[in-house]
């Protein structure tokens, strides 16, 4: 019996995560930040492998390939930020890749296309240097003037072709990194970024160029009426970012006291800066496109995760099939350097992927027994549910009641999202679980939105443009018929972040649904990330414990198991 080839990826910028495809299939991945539990965590990447090595039951030896990544580096085999796995070992062999093709085989890998143009648009990618170095085939693909340019430039969009097995760059634009001087506005990027200026308005708004997801969340409750100034403009088929604009913004954030007390400014500020966002992003892919014309398109790159711009884009009809690849950051470079190494570099043909962004490892009964074996576990009342009905039976009766429950079910989801493996269940439409849910478990601002998690047949029953949303980072609009039924996934301006729930590869919460439906008449449940503000998502029976004793959580469910709080049994 022939072996099966394993090729791994990993990344090693912030958001570092490694997967390792068997045989052209994902049979594991992981971000780091799930394992050390910190925010946002890259370097070294010895914990996301290992993880990856140990859930597959293989060594390092049994690898094929690695293929990595990381931003403004070209990682030693031996040390970064730390000695690394591979260290004092020749094998397996090591390929770098730059991070916008990273990006881009992130996305074609996934995605259902066997030919398509991508888009890459995010904060920052490689400097140039740095690409034609990984890569000195792609200099005659360069336009010229950047190969002329004295300073450092880096990766800015790039705009590709994929014939079923590889990569061909169409259009890559570069820009100059920002300067070194320190302020509010300072793009924290190149000069000429669209996720930069997202990250730079996040800094001015709250104090953190990382919430640039929590922005789009605020910009619903603003109007940018007063704000008649662009911020980007076309120049020889660049996209720019302009300077004029910065002397409109004289406020920034002094804390969280003071954003909620100018909060209508920040909110309009949010506003504008999102639909400048909306309006570049569309203007950038239409420009490609009008270019190099293609009726398939994937899209990936940090600033595919604003589902706003993302639905906007979806209704100009641009192109017939846009693919919007759930781990669009950084978070899934690892996943991209693993397709790059199958496709590529050892040119296998793709094998199509299943649609799951589910590949963490699953948890045992044992390893779940473990967990709940703990004295600090001893206040709580515990039931194993022997058949699936019962459980799911159990649950939908306690979500119509109004419980919320921490649902934590086989391997974890890959990405930002939670899509139902390990997710926070609420009911859709009872008064006051919107502010209950953020204010006592998930510990964050009130103005924080949920999405609805939807049967895939019945989104069109409750939302206007029905999309099929199944990574939930498109927005839809609530049917006015169905705004109270659906009052605590419904933002102020009447959208929602949907999650159309796919049985295939979320049975199990399909299921959950379904009996929920009959249970309640309504098939949506409110679905969060099984976390509080700050926190990674969580992996482990042991963090879901943990998340549920420090939480307003009624209910804990770990697999087959039920576990509650005494106070709030029967």
């Amino acid at each position: 019996m022939t072996p099966p080839i394993y090729v791994l990826g990993t990344g090693l910028s912030h958001n570092g995560s490694a997967v390792l495809l068997k045989n052209g299939r994902v049979c594991v991945g992981i971000e780091k930040e799930r394992i050390s539990r910190k925010k946002h965590d890259g370097g070294n990447d010895n914990l996301a492998i290992q993880y990856c090595l140990d859930a597959e039951g293989i060594v390092l030896s049994d690898v094929a390939l690695v293929v990595q990544c990381a931003n403004f580096d070209i990682p030693d085999r031996n040390q970064f930020k730390g000695e690394r796995i591979f260290a004092r070992t020749n094998e397996p062999e090591i390929v770098n890749i730059s991070h916008h093709l990273a990006h881009a085989y992130s996305a074609v890998g996934t995605s259902p296309f066997s030919e398509c143009a991508v888009m890459v648009i995010d904060g920052c990618g490689s400097p140039l240097h740095q690409f034609l170095s990984m890569h000195p085939e792609q200099e005659r693909y360069i336009d010229p003037s950047f190969l002329n340019e004295s300073q450092m430039i880096c990766e800015k969009d790039s705009f590709y072709h994929f014939d079923g097995q590889k990569l061909t760059p169409l259009l890559k634009d570069f820009s100059k990194m920002s300067d070194a001087a320190v302020s509010e506005l300072k793009l924290p990027t190149t000069q000429h970024s669209i996720g930069g200026f997202y990250a730079a308005i996040s800094l001015y708004v709250f104090g953190d160029m990382d919430d640039v997801g929590k922005l789009m969340g605020l910009a619903p409750f603003g109007d940018a009426k007063d704000f008649n100034f662009d911020a980007f403009e076309f120049q020889s088929g660049s996209l720019l970012v302009k300077d004029s604009w910065k002397k409109h913004f004289r406020n920034p954030s002094k804390g969280y006291d003071y954003f909620k007390e100018h909060f209508s400014y920040y909110a309009n500020v949010a506003k504008w800066a999102q639909e400048q966002v909306e309006k570049a992003v569309i203007s950038c892919i239409a420009n490609r496109l009008e270019r190099f014309p293609h009726k398939n398109l994937c899209y990936t790159g940090g600033v595919a995760l604003n589902a706003v711009a993302n639905a906007k884009l979806e209704d100009t009809k641009i192109v017939q099939n846009i693919y919007f690849e759930p781990a669009a950051g950084d978070n899934g470079l690892a996943l991209g350097c693993a397709y790059y190494g199958w496709l590529e570099y050892l040119k296998m043909p793709k094998v199509t992927h299943d649609g799951s962004t589910c590949f963490g490892k699953q948890y045992n009964e044992e390893l779940i027994d473990e967990a709940l074996d703990k004295e600090s576990n001893e206040n709580y009342t515990q039931k194993k549910f022997e058949s699936e009905e019962s459980l799911i039976l159990y649950c939908a009766k306690k979500l119509n009641e109004g419980k919320t429950i921490a649902w934590f079910q086989s391997g974890s989801e890959f990405g930002p999202r939670s899509l139902g493996r390990r997710s926070i269940l609420a009911h859709p439409g009872i008064q006051g679980m919107k502010a209950h849910i953020n204010r006592n478990i998930k510990f964050r601002e009130d103005f924080r939105p949920f999405a609805p998690a939807v049967l895939k047949e019945k989104v069109t029953h409750y939302f206007e443009s029905g999309r099929n949303s199944p990574y939930m980072i498109l927005v839809d609009k609530t049917r006015a018929e169905y705004l109270e039924q659906l009052c605590n996934v419904t933002h102020c301006d009447g959208s929602a972040r949907v999650q159309t729930v796919e049985e295939n590869w979320n049975p199990r919460f399909a299921k959950l649904l379904k009996e929920f439906e009959k249970q309640s008449g309504i098939a949506v449940l409110l679905n969060t990330s099984l976390n509080k503000k700050g926190m990674p998502i969580v992996e482990t029976p042991e963090e879901a414990l943990y998340l549920f004793g420090i939480s307003a959580l009624d209910i804990l469910v770990l697999e087959n198991v039920v576990i509650e709080k005494n106070n709030a049994s029967e």
